[in-house]
Protein backbone atom coordinates (compact mmCIF):
# COMPACT_ATOMS: atom_id res chain seq x y z
CA UNK A 1 0.00 0.00 0.00
CA UNK A 2 1.48 3.20 -0.94
CA UNK A 3 0.54 6.26 0.95
CA UNK A 4 -1.76 8.01 -1.31
CA UNK A 5 -4.10 4.55 -1.34
CA UNK A 6 -6.30 5.83 1.48
CA UNK A 7 -6.91 9.28 -0.35
CA UNK A 8 -9.75 9.78 -1.97
CA UNK A 9 -8.51 11.97 -4.48
CA UNK A 10 -5.93 15.33 -4.79
CA UNK A 11 -7.62 18.62 -4.37
CA UNK A 12 -6.61 20.88 -7.13
CA UNK A 13 -6.30 24.91 -6.42
CA UNK A 14 -10.23 25.30 -6.79
CA UNK A 15 -10.61 22.95 -4.00
CA UNK A 16 -12.24 19.82 -5.99
CA UNK A 17 -11.18 16.49 -6.11
CA UNK A 18 -9.87 14.29 -8.51
CA UNK A 19 -12.19 11.55 -8.09
CA UNK A 20 -14.94 11.46 -9.94
CA UNK A 21 -15.40 14.23 -13.41
CA UNK A 22 -16.30 17.39 -12.39
CA UNK A 23 -18.35 19.28 -14.13
CA UNK A 24 -18.96 23.54 -14.14
CA UNK A 25 -20.38 26.47 -16.21
CA UNK A 26 -22.56 29.62 -16.67
CA UNK A 27 -26.06 29.77 -15.90
CA UNK A 28 -27.92 32.75 -17.38
CA UNK A 29 -31.06 33.88 -15.06
CA UNK A 30 -33.19 35.67 -17.18
CA UNK A 31 -37.03 37.03 -17.33
CA UNK A 32 -39.25 40.31 -16.41
CA UNK A 33 -38.83 42.21 -13.50
CA UNK A 34 -39.96 40.74 -10.39
CA UNK A 35 -40.23 37.50 -11.35
CA UNK A 36 -38.16 36.50 -8.61
CA UNK A 37 -34.78 35.86 -10.22
CA UNK A 38 -32.60 37.38 -7.30
CA UNK A 39 -34.91 35.43 -4.65
CA UNK A 40 -34.04 32.01 -6.56
CA UNK A 41 -30.29 32.70 -6.86
CA UNK A 42 -29.88 33.51 -2.99
CA UNK A 43 -32.31 30.44 -2.71
CA UNK A 44 -30.05 28.28 -4.86
CA UNK A 45 -26.09 29.67 -3.86
CA UNK A 46 -27.65 29.26 -0.12
CA UNK A 47 -26.31 32.62 0.74
CA UNK A 48 -27.30 36.01 0.30
CA UNK A 49 -25.56 37.23 -3.36
CA UNK A 50 -28.17 39.54 -4.78
CA UNK A 51 -30.43 42.39 -3.09
CA UNK A 52 -33.90 41.58 -3.40
CA UNK A 53 -37.25 44.09 -2.65
CA UNK A 54 -40.36 44.49 -4.26
CA UNK A 55 -39.38 47.69 -6.38
CA UNK A 56 -39.19 47.13 -9.91
CA UNK A 57 -35.92 46.46 -11.84
CA UNK A 58 -33.82 46.29 -8.20
CA UNK A 59 -30.98 44.55 -10.08
CA UNK A 60 -28.95 46.72 -11.93
CA UNK A 61 -26.35 44.81 -13.67
CA UNK A 62 -25.17 41.00 -13.55
CA UNK A 63 -24.52 39.51 -10.35
CA UNK A 64 -22.81 35.90 -10.36
CA UNK A 65 -23.27 33.61 -8.05
CA UNK A 66 -21.69 30.27 -7.24
CA UNK A 67 -22.75 27.23 -6.54
CA UNK A 68 -21.33 23.62 -5.44
CA UNK A 69 -23.48 20.30 -5.86
CA UNK A 70 -22.57 17.13 -6.30
CA UNK A 71 -19.77 17.41 -8.22
CA UNK A 72 -20.59 20.39 -10.16
CA UNK A 73 -20.14 24.02 -9.57
CA UNK A 74 -22.83 26.23 -11.17
CA UNK A 75 -21.93 29.80 -11.63
CA UNK A 76 -25.86 31.94 -11.69
CA UNK A 77 -25.63 34.82 -13.33
CA UNK A 78 -28.38 36.87 -12.41
CA UNK A 79 -29.41 39.32 -14.85
CA UNK A 80 -31.56 42.71 -14.80
CA UNK A 81 -35.24 42.11 -15.57
CA UNK A 82 -35.76 42.23 -19.29
CA UNK A 83 -38.69 45.46 -19.74
CA UNK A 84 -38.98 47.86 -22.54
CA UNK A 85 -36.10 50.50 -22.17
CA UNK A 86 -37.32 53.90 -21.85
CA UNK A 87 -34.37 55.73 -20.27
CA UNK A 88 -30.64 55.20 -20.90
CA UNK A 89 -30.00 53.49 -17.53
CA UNK A 90 -32.91 51.27 -18.66
CA UNK A 91 -31.07 50.43 -22.15
CA UNK A 92 -27.78 48.93 -20.62
CA UNK A 93 -29.73 47.24 -18.28
CA UNK A 94 -31.48 45.13 -20.52
CA UNK A 95 -28.15 44.93 -23.14
CA UNK A 96 -26.31 43.44 -19.91
CA UNK A 97 -29.11 41.51 -19.81
CA UNK A 98 -29.29 39.79 -23.45
CA UNK A 99 -25.61 39.82 -23.43
CA UNK A 100 -25.27 37.35 -20.12
CA UNK A 101 -28.06 35.14 -21.68
CA UNK A 102 -25.78 34.89 -25.07
CA UNK A 103 -22.67 34.07 -22.68
CA UNK A 104 -24.00 31.36 -20.71
CA UNK A 105 -23.65 27.79 -21.31
CA UNK A 106 -27.64 27.41 -20.31
CA UNK A 107 -30.67 30.19 -20.18
CA UNK A 108 -33.10 29.73 -17.44
CA UNK A 109 -35.79 31.42 -17.95
CA UNK A 110 -37.88 32.19 -14.88
CA UNK A 111 -41.28 33.23 -15.30
CA UNK A 112 -43.77 34.39 -12.67
CA UNK A 113 -46.95 31.94 -12.57
CA UNK A 114 -49.04 34.42 -11.40
CA UNK A 115 -48.37 36.86 -14.20
CA UNK A 116 -47.98 34.70 -16.93
CA UNK A 117 -47.21 35.23 -19.94
CA UNK A 118 -48.27 38.79 -21.07
CA UNK A 119 -46.23 41.66 -21.78
CA UNK A 120 -42.96 41.32 -21.08
CA UNK A 121 -42.76 37.95 -20.88
CA UNK A 122 -43.79 37.35 -24.24
CA UNK A 123 -41.47 39.72 -25.49
CA UNK A 124 -38.98 37.90 -24.05
CA UNK A 125 -39.83 34.44 -25.43
CA UNK A 126 -40.17 36.15 -28.48
CA UNK A 127 -36.56 36.93 -28.68
CA UNK A 128 -34.93 33.58 -26.65
CA UNK A 129 -35.84 32.42 -30.38
CA UNK A 130 -32.90 34.56 -31.61
CA UNK A 131 -30.72 32.81 -29.02
CA UNK A 132 -28.91 29.13 -29.59
CA UNK A 133 -27.94 28.46 -26.17
CA UNK A 134 -29.88 25.08 -24.52
CA UNK A 135 -32.99 26.87 -22.71
CA UNK A 136 -34.82 25.75 -19.48
CA UNK A 137 -38.31 27.38 -18.40
CA UNK A 138 -38.63 27.50 -14.85
CA UNK A 139 -41.79 28.44 -13.76
CA UNK A 140 -41.58 30.52 -10.22
CA UNK A 141 -44.45 30.97 -7.20
CA UNK A 142 -46.05 27.54 -7.82
CA UNK A 143 -47.43 27.70 -4.50
CA UNK A 144 -49.97 30.87 -5.26
CA UNK A 145 -51.30 29.08 -8.41
CA UNK A 146 -53.50 26.31 -9.22
CA UNK A 147 -51.99 23.18 -11.15
CA UNK A 148 -53.70 22.38 -13.86
CA UNK A 149 -52.92 26.28 -14.85
CA UNK A 150 -49.47 25.71 -14.17
CA UNK A 151 -49.80 22.73 -16.79
CA UNK A 152 -51.38 25.58 -19.39
CA UNK A 153 -48.84 27.89 -18.83
CA UNK A 154 -46.04 25.75 -19.19
CA UNK A 155 -47.87 24.28 -22.55
CA UNK A 156 -48.04 28.21 -23.85
CA UNK A 157 -44.58 28.36 -23.08
CA UNK A 158 -43.06 25.23 -24.58
CA UNK A 159 -45.44 26.37 -27.68
CA UNK A 160 -43.42 29.51 -28.37
CA UNK A 161 -40.02 28.70 -27.41
CA UNK A 162 -38.63 24.97 -27.63
CA UNK A 163 -37.19 24.73 -23.54
CA UNK A 164 -34.94 21.70 -22.91
CA UNK A 165 -37.17 21.16 -19.66
CA UNK A 166 -39.59 22.76 -17.84
CA UNK A 167 -39.54 23.05 -13.76
CA UNK A 168 -41.65 24.30 -11.43
CA UNK A 169 -40.56 25.52 -8.74
CA UNK A 170 -40.88 28.15 -5.32
CA UNK A 171 -38.08 30.36 -4.94
CA UNK A 172 -39.59 31.36 -1.69
CA UNK A 173 -39.98 27.94 0.39
CA UNK A 174 -37.44 26.26 -2.16
CA UNK A 175 -40.40 23.81 -3.51
CA UNK A 176 -38.76 21.96 -6.58
CA UNK A 177 -35.07 23.67 -6.18
CA UNK A 178 -33.66 20.42 -5.53
CA UNK A 179 -34.62 19.04 -8.86
CA UNK A 180 -33.71 21.89 -10.56
CA UNK A 181 -30.24 21.55 -8.88
CA UNK A 182 -29.46 18.00 -9.43
CA UNK A 183 -30.76 18.65 -13.40
CA UNK A 184 -28.18 21.49 -13.74
CA UNK A 185 -25.28 19.77 -12.00
CA UNK A 186 -25.77 17.03 -14.50
CA UNK A 187 -26.42 18.72 -17.71
CA UNK A 188 -23.28 21.31 -17.56
CA UNK A 189 -20.58 20.77 -19.27
CA UNK A 190 -17.39 18.55 -18.19
CA UNK A 191 -14.61 20.58 -16.81
CA UNK A 192 -12.45 22.04 -13.77
CA UNK A 193 -14.08 24.58 -11.63
CA UNK A 194 -13.41 28.29 -11.82
CA UNK A 195 -13.92 29.73 -8.81
CA UNK A 196 -12.09 28.58 -4.84
CA UNK A 197 -14.69 26.04 -3.15
CA UNK A 198 -15.76 28.60 -0.67
CA UNK A 199 -16.24 31.13 -3.08
CA UNK A 200 -20.14 32.17 -3.52
CA UNK A 201 -19.88 35.45 -5.71
CA UNK A 202 -17.05 37.35 -7.74
CA UNK A 203 -19.07 40.70 -6.65
CA UNK A 204 -16.71 42.90 -4.55
CA UNK A 205 -16.90 43.59 -1.25
CA UNK A 206 -17.58 47.38 -1.75
CA UNK A 207 -19.32 46.85 -4.27
CA UNK A 208 -21.76 44.26 -2.48
CA UNK A 209 -21.80 46.57 0.51
CA UNK A 210 -22.92 49.25 -1.63
CA UNK A 211 -25.82 46.93 -3.36
CA UNK A 212 -27.41 46.16 0.55
CA UNK A 213 -27.47 49.60 1.73
CA UNK A 214 -29.60 50.37 -1.50
CA UNK A 215 -31.52 47.27 -0.90
CA UNK A 216 -32.24 48.95 2.95
CA UNK A 217 -33.25 52.17 0.74
CA UNK A 218 -35.42 50.70 -1.48
CA UNK A 219 -37.26 48.91 1.42
CA UNK A 220 -37.35 52.04 4.03
CA UNK A 221 -38.75 54.29 1.15
CA UNK A 222 -41.11 51.86 -1.46
CA UNK A 223 -42.62 54.48 -3.95
CA UNK A 224 -41.33 57.74 -2.04
CA UNK A 225 -38.15 57.61 -3.54
CA UNK A 226 -37.86 57.71 -7.25
CA UNK A 227 -35.92 54.91 -9.01
CA UNK A 228 -32.97 57.43 -9.82
CA UNK A 229 -30.79 56.76 -6.78
CA UNK A 230 -27.48 54.90 -6.37
CA UNK A 231 -25.06 53.94 -3.79
CA UNK A 232 -21.15 54.01 -3.73
CA UNK A 233 -18.75 53.02 -1.35
CA UNK A 234 -16.09 55.41 -1.04
CA UNK A 235 -14.30 54.56 1.57
CA UNK A 236 -13.12 50.82 3.55
CA UNK A 237 -10.89 51.11 6.04
CA UNK A 238 -9.94 47.61 8.36
CA UNK A 239 -9.40 48.94 11.86
CA UNK A 240 -6.47 47.51 14.27
CA UNK A 241 -9.07 46.50 16.74
CA UNK A 242 -10.79 44.17 13.60
CA UNK A 243 -13.42 46.24 12.49
CA UNK A 244 -14.19 47.97 9.62
CA UNK A 245 -15.24 51.84 8.51
CA UNK A 246 -17.26 51.91 5.89
CA UNK A 247 -17.67 55.61 4.18
CA UNK A 248 -21.28 55.21 1.53
CA UNK A 249 -22.53 58.09 -0.55
CA UNK A 250 -26.25 57.91 -1.92
CA UNK A 251 -26.90 59.79 -5.24
CA UNK A 252 -29.62 61.23 -6.11
CA UNK A 253 -30.97 63.66 -8.68
CA UNK A 254 -32.69 66.48 -6.70
CA UNK A 255 -32.74 68.34 -3.78
CA UNK A 256 -36.33 66.91 -2.78
CA UNK A 257 -35.20 63.30 -3.35
CA UNK A 258 -32.26 64.33 -0.55
CA UNK A 259 -34.93 65.27 1.69
CA UNK A 260 -36.75 61.83 1.35
CA UNK A 261 -33.71 60.00 1.51
CA UNK A 262 -32.77 61.87 4.92
CA UNK A 263 -36.22 61.90 6.19
CA UNK A 264 -37.64 63.42 9.46
CA UNK A 265 -34.65 64.25 11.83
CA UNK A 266 -32.37 62.03 9.71
CA UNK A 267 -35.18 59.18 10.59
CA UNK A 268 -34.76 57.36 7.55
CA UNK A 269 -31.40 57.23 6.71
CA UNK A 270 -30.84 56.13 10.08
CA UNK A 271 -32.79 53.26 10.20
CA UNK A 272 -31.33 52.32 6.84
CA UNK A 273 -27.53 52.72 7.95
CA UNK A 274 -28.75 50.50 11.04
CA UNK A 275 -30.31 47.69 8.63
CA UNK A 276 -27.34 48.09 6.29
CA UNK A 277 -24.88 47.84 8.98
CA UNK A 278 -26.16 44.77 10.57
CA UNK A 279 -26.38 42.75 7.99
CA UNK A 280 -23.12 43.90 6.63
CA UNK A 281 -21.76 42.91 10.24
CA UNK A 282 -23.08 39.46 9.50
CA UNK A 283 -21.87 38.63 6.03
CA UNK A 284 -18.49 40.29 6.75
CA UNK A 285 -18.42 38.65 10.84
CA UNK A 286 -16.75 42.06 12.19
CA UNK A 287 -18.04 44.72 13.89
CA UNK A 288 -18.78 47.26 11.22
CA UNK A 289 -18.86 50.99 11.66
CA UNK A 290 -21.44 52.62 8.73
CA UNK A 291 -21.34 56.58 7.73
CA UNK A 292 -24.11 57.49 5.46
CA UNK A 293 -24.25 60.34 2.87
CA UNK A 294 -26.45 61.58 0.78
CA UNK A 295 -25.34 64.02 -2.31
CA UNK A 296 -27.39 65.55 -5.35
CA UNK A 297 -25.99 64.62 -8.36
CA UNK A 298 -27.89 65.95 -11.04
CA UNK A 299 -28.68 63.75 -13.87
CA UNK A 300 -26.18 60.96 -12.86
CA UNK A 301 -28.29 58.76 -15.14
CA UNK A 302 -26.18 60.08 -17.92
CA UNK A 303 -23.03 59.88 -16.68
CA UNK A 304 -20.33 57.30 -18.06
CA UNK A 305 -18.60 57.16 -14.37
CA UNK A 306 -21.82 56.08 -12.66
CA UNK A 307 -22.40 53.05 -15.05
CA UNK A 308 -18.83 51.85 -15.46
CA UNK A 309 -19.33 52.10 -11.40
CA UNK A 310 -22.76 49.35 -11.62
CA UNK A 311 -20.91 47.59 -14.19
CA UNK A 312 -22.76 48.39 -16.88
CA UNK A 313 -21.52 49.99 -20.56
CA UNK A 314 -22.68 53.06 -21.06
CA UNK A 315 -25.46 53.54 -24.26
CA UNK A 316 -24.26 56.04 -26.46
CA UNK A 317 -27.82 57.36 -27.20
Amino acid sequence: MTENDNNTGEENAAGQTSAGATHSGFVALIGPTNAGKSTLLNRLVGAKVSIVSHKVQTTRAIVRGIAIHNNAQIVFMDTPGIFKPRRRLDRAMVTSAWGGAKDADLILLLIDSERGIRGDAEAILEGLKDVHQPKILVLNKIDRVRHEDLLKLAAAANEAVPFERTFMVSATTGSGCSDLMDYLAETLPEGPWYYPEDQISDLPMRQLAAEITREKLFLRLHQELPYASHVETEKWEERKDGSVRIEQVIYVERDSQKKIALGKNGDAIKAISTASRKELAEILEQPVHLFLFVKVRENWGDDPERFREMGLEFPKS
